[in-house]
Formats: C-alpha cells, structure tokens, sequence
C-alpha cells in the first residue's frame, strides 16, 4: 500500500508491502508497537528505538511530537490523494474581479483605497440611486487595484466602479 505523508510541507512517499517499507524510495526495517493507553508508540527504525507521541485528529490528520517539538502530519493513500487533487482542481480559483454598477446612480462615498485588502461581502463603495443608498460590495476577498471612479461622480449601469485583485499568496 502507497501512502503520502505532508510534514512540513513536504510530501513523503512510504510504500509497505508486508514487512517492506520503502521511505522516498530507500528500503527501511520499522517494527511498531502501542502502549496501550496512552498516545505513545515505540518505534525501531532501521535499530534506532524512538518513543514518538502520535494523537489522531481525525481521517489522515496527525499530530507527531517528536524531539519536543509538535508537527502536524496529514496522511493520505492513493485514493484519498487522487481525489483530495481532484476537488482542489474543482474550486474556483479567484484572478481578480470588476465591481460594476448594477445601475446607473451617484458615488456617494468610497470607504476603500487602492490596495487596501477586503474581505467577502465588505463594503467598498456606496451608490446613490432612486434617492435610496446601496451599498457595493466585494464579490471575493481580494486587494483594491483601482478605483476608476470618485465621489460625486455620476455612473451608468454597468460602468466600472472598482477592480480587486487576488490576495497575495492566493
């Protein structure tokens, strides 16, 4: 059976096959054992005895402390791999997005600055229509890029009113 260990952001490959453990490639002996009651495991890697605290939380989440130091562990096999790649395929990806006026009206403030960040659903402009207020909001998070409007100014339906960008590391 192949599995996928991500610790520290780097993915392992294990294959075990019977007593065969193959680690990134390079054969390793490994005899473990539980102390039943406790998150402890002994471990022998190739002779050398580590006792490594291991607490699940959770399908393929771990917790490893090793050295004194607590790493988070994710565990997948193939399957669960394969369709962990699948679905972040599937999620939309945000490359930006233009605010436009959803109809025609007058800035009346704008409460955000180029490259100021903004969250989902926070407002970023406010549009006089109909002697009523709307207030314009971020279809995404996301970074200001421009603002090709000002206060006061009159718009139509449609017009650009601010372009977001992705959020960095996004």
């Amino acid at each position: 059976m192949k599995y996928f260990v991500t610790l520290d952001g780097r993915e392992i490959e294990v294959v075990i096959d019977g007593e065969q453990v193959t680690v990134d490639g390079r054969p390793v002996v490994v005899h473990r054992t539980t102390i039943p009651g406790t998150p402890l495991h002994q471990v022998m890697i190739d002779g050398r005895p580590l006792l490594v605290p291991l607490e699940r939380h959770g399908p393929g989440r771990w917790t490893v402390t090793s050295w004194g130091e607590r790493r988070e562990a994710v565990v997948l096999d193939e399957r669960a791999r394969h369709i962990q790649r699948l679905v972040r395929q599937a999620e939309p990806q945000f490359h930006g997005a233009v605010i436009r006026a959803p109809m025609p009206g007058l800035v009346l403030r704008i409460p955000v600055a180029v490259g100021d960040a903004v969250a989902s659903g926070q407002g970023v402009l406010v549009l006089e229509a109909m002697k009523m207020e709307n207030e314009i909001k971020a279809p995404a998070p996301g970074v200001v890029m421009s603002i090709p409007v000002q206060s006061g100014q009159a718009v139509e339906k449609g017009q650009v009113l601010v372009h977001l960008g992705p959020v960095s590391g996004a």
